[in-house]
């Protein structure tokens, strides 16, 4: 009994690092991607190849679980397209859009988690859990408002945000449910599925698809380093999302927001007002009671 007590508490420890580790990926994740974009790569040609690269090392490293891994429930199929939409759209818009606005509609995803996972999962969100939602999105709303209104997207930026935010949440909510996959074969799917939803980008994108054979080293090392951090980030918050519920995963995701917020200051021209530090102090704050509040 107290070993299973124990093995539980390092499980979840590993979750909360894990999905911890995740949002500072995809906090900063945005920066390298704008510098392929500047160097005429577009979103979706660097995303095209840098999950070539994920799941190229995957069928190498897994090898000897492929066969297993394709051997799945539909269930996956579902999660390789939810989760293919939330990555490429995510990364689109914080590529185009102003980094903070776009983690803000982002980040409303724990509204969707908590309809989805109360009506989906039939997981009970006790007063601490609401609580803490409640938290996150005061902190959310307070960085978002503006002139006395909550404002709206105005560019396909800022929806691609709001739908990447949504994609995000039922992905969440669907790696809970298929607890029957392995770990690799939820990885697998979330590769697999931005490799596939980025070839159907590119048929509508008016950018030119840049030839891999025109691309420098520096290009190539660039994206080469994208594919080792998301592999590591999907790796870690996939096992983090298993182990915890999908409501703690989102709020404790939200760090995310700070993490995008603080790198847009110091790599960009962007700036943040008080008010916008004052919502993204209420959103850490939540995220830390909810990293060691096991009832949150």
């Amino acid at each position: 009994m107290l070993n299973n007590l124990l093995v539980e508490k390092n499980q979840s420890r590993i979750a909360v690092f894990g999905i911890l580790f995740g949002a500072v990926c995809w906090g900063l994740i945005w920066y390298p991607y704008r510098i392929l974009q500047e160097a005429g790569i577009s979103g979706v040609a660097s995303s095209f190849y840098t999950y070539v690269i994920a799941v190229g090392v995957f069928a190498v490293v897994f090898f000897k679980q492929w066969r297993a891994a394709i051997n799945q429930p539909k269930s996956i199929i579902w999660l390789a397209i939810l989760a293919g939409w939330t990555n490429l759209t995510y990364v689109l818009a914080i590529i185009d859009g102003e980094v903070v606005r776009v983690m803000l509609l982002f980040y409303l995803s724990p509204l969707w988690t908590l309809i989805l996972s109360h009506f989906w999962l039939k997981e009970r969100t006790n007063k601490r859990g609401v609580a803490v939602i409640i938290l996150s999105l005061i902190g959310a709303f307070t960085m978002f408002w503006q002139e006395g209104a909550l404002q709206l997207p105005n560019n396909n930026a800022e929806w691609l945000a709001l739908s990447a935010g949504m994609g995000f949440a039922m992905t969440n909510v669907l790696t809970r449910y298929a607890s029957n996959l392995t770990l690799t074969a939820k990885s697998m799917a979330v590769w697999v599925g931005v490799l596939l939803m980025s070839l159907i980008f590119i048929a509508f994108q008016e950018a030119p698809f840049p030839n891999p054979m025109d691309m420098d080293v520096s290009q190539w090392m660039v994206m080469l380093l994208i594919a080792i951090v998301l592999m590591a980030a999907t790796l870690f918050v996939q096992y983090g999302i298993t182990h915890i519920p999908v409501t703690k995963v989102s709020v404790l995701f939200m760090f995310e927001l700070v993490v995008a917020a603080v790198g847009a200051y110091f790599l960009t021209d962007e700036t943040l007002s008080l008010r916008e530090w004052l919502g993204g102090a209420l959103i850490v704050i939540a995220a830390l009671f909810a990293a060691t509040n096991q009832q949150a």
